[in-house]
């Protein structure tokens, strides 16, 4: 049954991810066009559940293509840090949440949504 909803959660999460595009465009328009700033860049490390470098890889080129966050480096992580399996470790630079907890769930919240697309079972617990 998880081959089934597949498609729709692939179809969904694009959806999801051109509205937070259209957003955060709209975001970085107004900071152009406007006198006032609303910006508050700050660089957070996400530690990252992604299994394989194509998640790693596809998650960092879908944060850099929103505008408002840009991905700077990817680090290897070793096994057994926060009780996380080895993979990687983010780091992003945010323009627009000067709280790195709230940079992190929103971060955290992206990474989900992509990997219940690109999973056949669906989302990480």
């Amino acid at each position: 049954m998880k081959w089934v909803t597949w498609l729709p959660r692939i179809v969904g999460f694009l959806l999801w991810f051109a509205r937070e595009v259209l957003v955060s465009n709209l975001a970085v328009m107004h900071d152009v066009f406007t006198v006032q700033q609303r910006s508050s860049p700050i660089v957070v490390r996400c530690r990252s559940r992604c299994r394989t470098e194509f998640e790693t890889a596809t998650l960092a080129v879908l944060i850099s293509l929103t505008p408002g966050t840009l991905t700077l480096a990817t680090a290897a992580r070793a096994g057994g840090e926060d009780g996380l399996p080895p993979g990687h470790d983010l780091y992003v630079h945010v323009m627009y949440d000067n709280d790195p907890d709230s940079a992190r769930r929103r971060l955290r919240e992206f990474e989900t949504r992509l990997l219940r697309a690109v999973r056949a079972e669906g989302a990480p617990p």
